[in-house]
């Protein structure tokens, strides 16, 4: 007989909550990156490079910690 396994409701929310927030950071580090190479002689242009990467490289972890968490609601043995 097979285990009916049921999602984790709160643990899924959690996930599309991740989700959501990594993809308003996919629209705004790669928005910062083009500033900063529209304008290469501002004194703007490495901290706008800096910040621009860190947040294109935390939109990734975003999109790998929400799609774990949407996982583990679904799969998870209890």
């Amino acid at each position: 007989m097979m285990e009916e396994h049921k999602t984790d409701k709160t643990v899924l929310f959690q996930g599309i909550k991740t989700l959501v927030f990594a993809a308003l950071s996919l629209l705004m580090g790669p928005v910062l990156l083009s500033f900063a190479f529209s304008k290469p002689d501002d004194k703007l242009y490495m901290p706008l490079l800096i910040v621009g990467c860190l947040i294109c490289a935390f939109a990734i972890f975003l999109i790998f910690k929400g799609i774990k968490l949407i996982m583990n609601s679904m799969f998870k043995k209890k």
